[in-house]
């Protein structure tokens, strides 16, 4: 397994752009959507894991995320890891790949919005009903 930062002039991007439309998570498409629009700019990127030249999974390192209105940043956001794959600590090994690429240029801290408790983050704030294209609750993690 092995992990790669990802942006639009990659030869990879195109292939993460396809999976995430396909993916089994509906914010796949969302996912998807921003990489044709090229919503990554400086230091955003898109994270992928690959195993033999599948891949497995990705998340995003971006300004933003889903919750409106916030001076929080920077987010890992978009995390999905393949049906085949869960269970072994891959979106564990995503985040640690993250924040490590975050430290490099220059950020102390990250943020995390999901419903889901997630290795060493904690709870920052809670919103409820935010408008997310998988339409559940979701709290501020940091």
């Amino acid at each position: 397994m092995h992990y790669k930062t990802i942006t639009s002039s990659d030869e990879l991007w195109y292939k993460v752009r396809n999976y995430a439309e396909s993916c089994s998570w509906r914010a796949g498409k969302a996912l998807a959507n921003a990489m044709d629009n090229n919503a990554f700019q400086e230091w955003e990127r898109v994270i992928v894991a690959i195993d033999n030249e599948k891949i497995c999974g990705y998340c995003t390192v971006a300004k933003t995320d889903c919750i409106p209105d916030v001076s929080y940043t920077p987010y890992i956001g978009f995390m999905f890891v393949d049906d085949m794959y869960r269970g072994n600590r891959l979106s564990q090994q995503l985040i640690c790949y993250a924040m490590d690429y975050l430290k490099s240029v220059g950020f102390e801290k990250v943020y995390l919005v999901s419903d889901h408790k997630h290795f060493g983050f904690t709870v920052q704030e809670e919103e409820k009903n935010v408008d997310t294209p998988w339409k559940t609750p979701m709290s501020y993690i940091l």
